[in-house]
């Protein structure tokens, strides 16, 4: 990589991540903590606001934007696909606003990336979610995001159901199967239900605050959450 791209790429990588190290940096670059440091200092040097300090890490100060970016082939055929994949898998309101991101990149290509790039010979049948599905996904997404109450009919694996209240607090993903993770009313503690298996949805007026100990965070600081799952939620 010319030391011009890798500046370029630095700060890429810093721009999209609250706060990203110097070892994090020479592991995706391939290149030793040292040449990051002079990289760094480099571009402090032509005016870029990056703050932190080594043995720290990194940020980019507010207000810095850089110019269109221009994508390579092989970068603008994976948007293509990830955009195919995510949209049978997302809720409604963010698939269409992922076809609309992908519509605006591809707009910035020259004419014959663009031909190549939605030429990416990956076809992704229509075996997502169901309407069904989506809706009640987008619906407990949208109350987790507005920290609005619901109060869901839920049937269990055993075909049991019952009507909860809950507090969402946040939608995962887990391959052909989403869950909610809520702080339930009636039982007083956190519970995971599957998207698939609510049967009626509304959402409340009312609306909670963060209190201690019913709050995402706590959620995920429980012995028996995985840390893989707690670093891809909280990163």
């Amino acid at each position: 990589m010319r030391p011009a791209d890798r500046l370029f790429q630095v700060v890429q990588l810093i721009r999209g991540r609250r706060l990203t190290t110097a070892a994090w940096l020479a592991e995706r670059l391939e290149v030793s903590e040292r040449t990051v440091y002079r990289d760094v200092a480099a571009l402090q040097l032509q005016g870029v606001p990056i703050e932190g300090e080594a043995g720290v890490g990194y940020r980019l100060g507010r207000g810095f934007d850089l110019p269109p970016l221009m994508f390579t082939l092989d970068e603008a055929r994976a948007l293509v696909a990830a955009v195919r994949i995510a949209q049978q898998w997302l809720d409604p309101a963010l698939a269409q606003a992922g076809e609309a991101a992908l519509s605006r990149v591809m707009s910035v290509l020259p004419s014959d990336v663009r031909e190549r790039a939605r030429q990416v010979q990956i076809v992704v049948p229509p075996v997502g979610l169901s309407e069904d599905e989506g809706a009640a996904l987008q619906a407990l997404r949208e109350a987790a995001l507005a920290r609005q109450k619901v109060r869901i009919t839920y049937r269990d694996a055993a075909e049991q159901r019952t009507a909860r209240t809950l507090r969402p607090l946040a939608v995962f993903y887990w391959g052909k199967v989403w869950t909610l993770a809520a702080w339930c009313e009636a039982r007083q503690g956190f519970r995971n239900f599957r998207i698939d298996r609510v049967e009626s949805l509304e959402k409340l007026e009312e609306h909670f605050a963060n209190e201690p100990g019913k709050t995402l965070s706590d959620l995920l600081r429980m012995e028996d959450v995985p840390e893989a799952l707690r670093a891809s939620v909280l990163c």
